[in-house]
């Protein structure tokens, strides 16, 4: 047996930024330490947004061969996972047609309702129990179809990201159940393709990889890729391949009287359910059902979230957080609200001019500051997270006590306390690598080093320290709720 320290390793691909982590068992429970960071650009060429899948994966390897130079440590798995809905087009030979289209390309603007003349909302929505946001997977094809893409019409198979890159590392083809399920191409019931919805886009199943749930193995390294970065015939584990569902599982919450934010450049407000929620109600509000790990569901809603101050940052250069909290509380409160979820923020040329404009339209004060707009960011999303989270209770019929968030914005201080008071909960913050730490669990769970969730969360519990935010002022939050323009 080897003296050397067994390790696992997560490749976590965001939508901004991607991060390779190792995570092992120690004395006192699992330790996790970060091996590279690296941004994600969003590649804009003639009109349309692309992923630059390449350099992703070339990332990836960079990390790879850094662990595997690391004194002491095996590499004993591998898990990859990423944001939702995006898939590559796999030619006969085996090579990507082209890079992955981005799911903020406005190709999508208005493809679900066109689809919709296809399979009627209802019936979509009882299929599937997926909410309806114009770039799911379901529309992208529908959309890609009506304008005779070149790359649809040549592919052998598509594979979602996780899936893509997965198959980049072992040449092999899967298709991971979580990821999957994000794009709206599942039955709910069957956790399996829905023939209808794929006849509909002029599909089958066997235009897909190979279908796996969460934990089972996929393949080992190539020998191509054993050679880039020293290591042998290393296992590739599927993990909960759809990012959110990763950070879900490592959300450190004991019983089942809590809900969950996963906080970055998209914001989810969820539960855990042992079956999906397809009522009349659940449709009208447009909350999702998602696949979850260990059989569970994710209801959820999707929530614009940090997106909106990193456009803005982008323009405003490097200023440290400190510098933006300060400003934004040194600003009047509640002076201007927006709804984050606005299709204009989507992906405006310019964001600080879509929320002066919103503004403007919903006669309220212009933001024309720093602080300014900072705050009315941080309250619009607090109001917009308490509207959710009253939505969740009534669909749930839970009390829903207290609120996990989770990811890299539980970090924000300000944003969490403002959460807080405006859900009128205790949030809890933390780990700010959830989506890491629940990929390397899930590898865990497949080494038999832990039996499913609820273990999984104790031992991050054992190995986290999260903050926690009283609620405080709920009553000036109140009132700032009654105008909130959603």
């Amino acid at each position: 047996m080897s003296d050397k320290r067994q390790c696992f390793f997560a490749a976590d691909l965001g939508a901004t930024s991607g991060r390779t982590v190792l995570g092992w068992f120690g004395p006192s429970g699992p330790e996790f330490e970060e091996i590279s960071r690296f941004p994600n650009h969003l590649i804009c060429s003639g009109g349309r947004f692309y992923w630059d899948i390449y350099e992703l994966f070339r990332n990836v390897l960079e990390g790879l061969g850094k662990a595997a130079g690391r004194d002491g440590c095996e590499i004993c798995s591998i898990g990859v996972d990423t944001w939702g809905v995006d898939f590559v087009c796999v030619g006969g030979d085996g090579a990507f047609l082209r890079l992955p289209r981005a799911y903020r390309d406005p190709f999508t603007s208005g493809a679900a309702e066109r689809f919709f003349s296809v399979v009627p909302r209802d019936e979509v929505y009882r299929r599937t129990g997926i909410q309806v946001m114009d770039f799911n997977t379901l529309f992208q094809l529908h959309a890609m179809r009506l304008s005779s893409d070149s790359a649809l019409a040549a592919a052998h198979r598509l594979l979602f990201m996780p899936d893509a890159i997965t198959y980049m590392l072992t040449g092999e083809m899967v298709t991971e159940y979580t990821i999957a399920s994000t794009s709206q191409l599942l039955d709910a019931s069957t956790r399996r393709f829905d023939r209808q919805l794929l006849e509909a886009v002029e599909l089958t199943e066997e235009c897909f990889g190979r279908f796996v749930f969460p934990g089972q193995k996929v393949g080992t390294l190539t020998p191509e890729v054993q050679r880039q970065t020293g290591l042998g015939p290393v296992p590739v584990i599927a993990v909960a391949g759809h990012d959110t569902a990763s950070a879900v599982a490592a959300v450190p919450a004991s019983g089942s009287d809590f809900a969950y934010l996963s906080s970055g450049t998209w914001s989810l407000m969820g539960i855990e359910t042992a079956a999906p929620v397809m009522t009349d109600a659940a449709r009208e509000l447009n909350f999702t059902n998602e696949g979850g790990v260990c059989g569970t569901v994710r209801l959820l809603k999707n929530i614009c979230g940090m997106w909106i101050l990193e456009r803005c940052r982008a323009v405003w250069g490097a200023v440290p957080y400190d510098v933006l909290t300060g400003e934004a509380l040194a600003a009047e409160p509640f002076r201007s609200i927006i709804n984050p979820d606005d299709a204009s923020f989507a992906n405006p040329p310019d964001m600080i001019e879509a929320i002066q404009t919103f503004c403007r339209r919903h006669r309220q004060p212009v933001p024309d500051t720093r602080g300014r707009l900072v705050r009315c960011i941080f309250e619009s999303l607090a109001l917009r997270y308490r509207h959710v989270f009253d939505s969740l209770r009534t669909l749930s019929g839970r009390q829903l006590s207290v609120l996990h968030v989770i990811g890299g914005g539980s970090c924000n201080a300000l944003l969490n306390q403002w959460t807080a008071n405006a859900t009128g909960v205790t949030v809890v913050a933390g780990p700010a690598e959830a989506t890491a730490i629940g990929n390397i669990m899930m590898q865990a769970v497949a080494a038999g080093h832990a039996a499913g969730v609820e273990d999984m969360r104790r031992m991050v519990r054992s190995a986290v320290r999260p903050d926690t935010y009283v609620p405080t002022d709920t009553g000036v939050w109140e009132d700032a709720l009654r105008r909130a323009p959603f």
